[in-house]
């Protein structure tokens, strides 16, 4: 019996739960539709605004016909009760102890139904000589309220009063509300006793209808709100998924435009920005390919002259030490590096007018970051030495293995590292290395000038310097940070950079492991550890598929 319970507990505990699922999903559904639409959020609050209206009108027009009603009521009571009292006095002025009299009075009054409708009837004799009260259909006499009865005393005589009360009956009929209206003539008190339930009903007939009239109505106001809203509604729809398909490439989106009222003028007025922007697109992107093609031809042109230029160099470099004039010599000396910076600056110009031209192809293979790190820093260890800085390295003990292009991650390292070096001041830079499930990370850290306020969004830049002044010693062509961002978006991937002046900066690489995977993290911070509460100013760049 116990496990029975047990089980119908469970299984009403987890059908509450389901119906509390399923009532936040209606809840978060219908709000988020009304958050959304317009037309959802103007039949709404027409609903709402009608709904108070509806409800202010249907209170307003129930008491005025409650009123009307009750003040027709008691002026036809008070009509009935002038009539009985003339009878009453006609029949018992004379004779107020003759019971046979009474009965007969009594009757005529009960016989005399006028527009008041049905009612009940109490005389009271005051001086009480001969009886107490008579009423007929076996009315108690409680149901004439004691005040109604001081109120008549008070008053002069043949002025006639009336309240609302309960009418109560001897036996099993039930009480009924009712209007009370007495007067007084001679020693007779006189009290008719009209039952309200006819006029309940049909007040709760009238409210019955208002209600549904107002249901109705506020159905009918949502219907035309709907049909008006809709009217606004579905072209200001249409420009905005017009917009949207604009903001995607299709540049030859157009509206249809139909009449010449204001929402006309909108879809003209879309369709001629679109056409606007679809030439001025078209001019860029021709201008743009002029460009590009411009820059390769360049490159390309300029290898056959720089082929010749550097054997002829390459000779003068040889034989600088056979001049006779040590100035010749440092002549060839300077050729030669100025040569090998521009044979670079060619290789980077071609590399960016590939990436420009989306030419730019990834041949990724499986490989453990670890092993690129250690081969760039390898590389670039005399170069710190130099320059007196030490490079320190954090390696996880386990494989950071990911699919990424052995060359462009070993090029946008080799940036990073030159970078740190060349602004370090001689400090130690320390490189991290960290993966989770989906992405691998390389972070390098120095600590030298820093990026200043707003440099952090311009380091990225093709030929930016952080201070043109400052002299160039690893002989950068300004062009690394460029290209390394764009492997890093080739790669699905982020370049990201820190700086604060005087503190240092770090630039941290981000890569998903699966190559073309989007990357929704990064295993590393992008601040620093220790780098203090200040503000940090980076730049991100994602690549959105």
């Amino acid at each position: 019996m116990r496990a029975d319970m047990k089980r119908a507990k469970r299984f009403v505990r987890r059908g509450l739960i389901a119906a509390q699922r399923v009532l936040r999903g209606a809840v978060r559904s219908g709000y988020t539709r009304w958050r959304r639409s317009i037309q959802v959020r103007v039949v709404t609050s027409t609903l709402f605004i009608s709904a108070i209206v509806v409800a202010i009108l249907g209170a307003f027009l129930m008491q005025q016909i409650s009123s009307a009603l009750m003040d027709a009521k008691v002026k036809a009571a008070r009509l009935q009760l002038d009539d009985g009292l003339a009878q009453v006095q006609r029949d018992l002025g004379n004779s107020p102890g003759d019971d046979s009299r009474l009965n007969t009075t009594i009757d005529r009054l009960k016989s005399r139904s006028g527009p008041s409708g049905l009612y009940e009837v109490y005389i009271r004799d005051t001086t009480e000589q001969y009886f107490d009260g008579y009423t007929t259909n076996e009315l108690r006499q409680e149901s004439v309220p004691p005040r109604l009865r001081e109120k008549l005393q008070s008053a002069p005589q043949g002025t006639p009063a009336y309240t609302y009360g309960e009418l109560s009956y001897v036996g099993d009929r039930p009480s009924e509300s009712g209007l009370i209206v007495g007067g007084r003539t001679g020693q007779f008190e006189l009290y008719y006793l009209f039952s309200l339930e006819e006029e309940q009903r049909t007040l709760t007939n009238v409210g019955r209808s208002l209600a549904g009239v107002g249901i109705v109505l506020l159905l009918l106001l949502a219907a035309i709100a709907s049909l008006v809203t809709r009217q606004v509604v579905i072209p200001v729809r249409l420009a905005a998924q017009g917009a949207q398909r604009l903001a995607a490439g299709r540049l030859e989106e157009r509206m249809r435009v139909r009449g010449e009222d204001d929402l006309a003028r909108l879809g003209r007025s879309f369709n001629e920005m679109a056409a606007n922007l679809q030439e001025k697109i078209g001019e860029l992107e021709d201008l743009s390919q002029v460009q590009r093609q411009f820059v390769s031809d360049v490159s390309h042109e300029l290898r056959t002259p720089l082929t010749t230029i550097r054997i002829a160099a390459d000779m003068l470099y040889e034989n600088r030490d056979t001049f006779g004039d040590p100035s010749v010599g440092r002549s060839a000396e300077l050729l030669q590096s100025q040569l090998e910076r521009f044979e670079a600056l060619l290789a980077d110009l071609l590399e960016i007018s590939r990436h420009d031209a989306g030419a730019a192809t990834l041949d990724a293979e499986s490989l453990d970051m670890r092993d690129l790190v250690l081969r760039v820093v390898g590389d670039i260890q005399g170069l710190a030495e130099r320059k007196g800085s030490k490079l320190v390295l954090q390696l996880p003990g386990e494989p950071c293995m990911a699919e990424v292009d052995r060359r462009r991650v070993e090029r946008i390292l080799r940036n990073l590292l030159v970078n740190a070096v060349e602004h370090g001041d001689g400090e130690d830079i320390i490189v991290s290395v960290a993966a989770d499930r989906d992405a691998v990370a390389v972070a390098v850290r120095d600590h030298g000038v820093g990026l200043k306020p707003g440099e952090g969004q311009m380091v990225f830049d093709r030929f930016w310097r952080a201070d043109p002044a400052r002299a160039r010693t690893t002989g950068g062509t300004g062009l690394g940070l460029s290209i390394s961002r764009e492997d890093a978006q080739l790669h699905g991937g982020w370049l990201q950079a820190w700086g604060e002046p005087g503190v240092g900066s770090q630039f941290r690489l981000s890569l998903p492991r699966v190559a073309g995977a989007e990357l929704r993290g990064s295993p590393l911070p992008l601040v620093p550890p220790g780098a203090g509460d200040a503000r940090p100013l980076f730049a991100e760049l994602e690549v959105q598929e």
